[in-house]
Formats: structure tokens, sequence, C-alpha cells
């Protein structure tokens, strides 16, 4: 992570109330930073910072895109094997960023309503969209579901 990069050009994205705190994401050139603060009484003014690459989001939003009840757990095992999301917070942290871009809402809804937050993603945001061509231009991209189901259909009909 670059300091300077994060510093240079920190604009506001928006604000996701969640059920025990406050988050609010600024975008930089390449990350998201994330200042969440507490909402209790006994708690109030109390709060913690996380920085987000862009990439990470980029992949969370490709890989559940469409998909209603994500969480971040669920985040999290999708991504164990990449290094994009390191752990359960960061994983959290990159569905706020969503949340504040506009790309997904917080559902209550659950059994355990009170304590976690599902999300249901949505259509991309012009925000990612000059990164995603960027990201996408460098990394290979894996054939969508409907593509391997062609592949299929067209090898049995050999």
């Amino acid at each position: 992570m670059n300091i300077r990069k994060l510093q240079r050009g920190l604009s506001y994205r928006g604000r996701v109330a969640a059920v025990r705190q406050t988050s609010h994401v600024f975008e930089a050139s390449d990350y998201f930073f994330v200042l969440s603060f507490a909402l209790s009484k006994a708690r109030r003014g109390s709060g913690y910072f996380n920085v987000v690459t862009k990439a990470a989001v980029l992949y969370i939003q490709k890989h559940f895109a469409g998909d209603s009840g994500v969480t971040a757990k669920g985040a999290f095992s999708a991504a164990r094997r990449t290094k994009h999301i390191p752990t359960r917070l960061m994983a959290l942290n990159i569905l706020y960023v969503l949340v504040a871009l506009g790309q997904a809402r917080i559902l209550r809804a659950g059994e355990h309503r009170n304590c976690s937050s599902r999300f249901a993603s949505q259509n991309r945001s012009p925000a990612l969209k000059r990164f995603t061509r960027r990201f996408a231009e460098a990394a290979p991209r894996a054939p969508t579901s409907r593509e391997s189901a062609q592949r299929r259909a067209w090898a049995s009909a050999r």
C-alpha cells in the first residue's frame, strides 16, 4: 500500500448505517478508505479505519453479482485462496464499500438480524467502470457459466 496514493485525491463516496456502527467510505486511486464509528452511547466517538483495495472490491463484485443474502462470512470463504481478503473484517468492509457505492443494500433479515447484515448485490457502479476495464485487461478472464454450458453442449453434439 502506498500512503501517498491513498491520500492523493481522496473523495467521499457514501455513508453506510449498519446495526452497530456507521461507516463512511472514501475513494482514492487504487484504494477505498473505510471509517467506522460505533453507535452505542457507551462507546460514542470510538471508531477505526480500514483500507480496502479496489481489486478486492472488484473480485467480490464479480463473484457475487446478482446474488442475494451475501454475508461477510460467505465472501471471506469464497476468497480464501486469493490474497484479496485476509480476514472476515476485511470482507465486511468490502461489503460496506459496495453498499456505499450503491451496488448492494443491507437486508435486515435472518435469524441473527440484530448481529449480522446481509447484502444483495445490484448492478455495477460507474465509479468502478474505469478500474474494471484496467483490471480486466491485466487479468485473464474465467469462462462464465453460460460459456461453459455452451462448450459442454458443443462437445456433446460432436
